[in-house]
């Protein structure tokens, strides 16, 4: 099983709308798939119809008090499952620190669904925390949603700092431009001139994204031929590639 986190310290980046397409794309592909999301505020289980709720709350999940199969949902999309976001997970630091090993227990509370799953897509709450180390341990691969402005490459670099010095060394940094306006000659300007961490494909700003709330879906879901649903199915694959 490899997992992906959707993760930046910045909010407002497209995050959770990565997840939940390429987690989409993923078992459109034919793998299974599982989307956990991370963040309280649960945007990735609205999206998917599901009620943000997990029996015996975050906490219990988090120390492993509760077995975490019962609590995955089928969505209702082929071979895509997702385990609910929960108001709860806003105290997840304090959960995790109440472990004996606080960076590895989310890898630890994953490794029994490693045979059940190909992919696994962490949606992960913004900012660097606690919960955010042990995300970087679970994770292969950060894949990080960068608007092409210069606080938003400023928090990027922030991470890739704090990875360098801080981080596993098997995980793999993965940023991508996301809500690209091509009509701002700064974006245009900073796609032009991004360095080779970056993933190629970039996901365009539209409203058809921003759509997704009231359609309650993945875009390839609702718009499968329109070009963002074409640029995150290019961008799974770019990413898969990494490997």
């Amino acid at each position: 099983m490899k997992i992906f986190a959707c993760y930046s310290i910045k909010g407002g980046v497209g995050k959770t709308a990565a997840a939940v397409n390429l987690a989409w794309q993923s078992a459109n592909g034919g793998a299974r798939t599982l989307i956990w999301d991370l963040d309280p505020q649960a945007a990735s289980t609205f999206y998917f119809r599901i009620a943000a709720k997990v029996k015996g709350g975050g906490k219990k999940l988090v120390r492993g008090k509760t077995e975490i199969d019962p609590l995955i949902r089928g969505t209702d999309f082929l071979g895509l499952d997702l385990l609910p976001g929960d108001f709860s997970y806003r105290k997840m630091d304090a959960a995790l620190e109440s472990t004996s090993k606080p960076a590895r227990q989310l890898a630890r509370l994953l490794e029994p669904l490693a045979d059940e799953y190909d992919h696994l897509i962490l949606d992960c709450a913004p900012s660097i925390s606690r919960t955010s180390e042990s995300i970087f341990v679970a994770a292969d691969a950060l894949l990080v949603p960068t608007i092409p402005t210069p606080l938003s490459l400023r928090t990027l670099e922030q991470l890739a700092n704090h990875l360098r010095k801080k981080g596993p060394k098997r995980l793999r940094l993965m940023p991508f431009f996301s809500m690209v306006d091509r009509r701002k000659s700064l974006h245009r300007e900073i796609v032009a001139n991004a360095d080779k961490r970056f993933l190629r494909t970039a996901i365009p700003f539209s409203t058809l994204v921003e759509r997704m709330g009231i359609h309650r879906a993945p875009l390839g879901a609702y718009a499968p031929r329109c070009e963002p649903a074409l640029a995150y199915e290019a961008l799974w694959r770019e990413a898969l590639a990494r490997f």
